[in-house]
């Protein structure tokens, strides 16, 4: 059975930095494309970025140049390092794994930027 577990978030100022990691399992985690959205309530879940088994990004654009998604193969785990928050980051964030064409998800962690 699939799990993904969230960690890292919280409550920072706007400009501060968080990094939110998901630990894996049920999965070959090195063949499947992983990934984090968001999403605020009455608002559709957002793509935030993802990560190929292949390493190749990519990234919502209103998150490029400030989010790195990077994972660790050898520790089942995808990371999104968030630097130069803005308030409008905030939201539940969510990892996902890609798994022959369905999607599992997290529980959600929550971020929240302070102005």
């Amino acid at each position: 059975q699939v799990q993904l577990v969230e960690s890292g978030g919280g409550l920072v100022q706007a400009g501060g930095s968080l990094r939110l990691s998901c630990a894996a399992s049920g999965i070959i985690f090195s063949s499947d494309t992983m990934g984090w959205y968001r999403q605020v309530p009455g608002k559709q879940r957002e793509l935030v970025a993802t990560i190929a088994n292949s390493a190749t990004t990519n990234y919502a654009d209103s998150v490029k140049g400030r989010f790195t998604i990077s994972r660790v193969n050898a520790k089942n785990t995808v990371y999104l390092q968030m630097n130069s928050l803005k308030p409008e980051d905030t939201a539940v964030y969510f990892c996902n794994a890609q798994v022959r064409g369905i999607y599992y998800w997290g529980q959600g962690t929550q971020v929240t930027v302070s102005s």
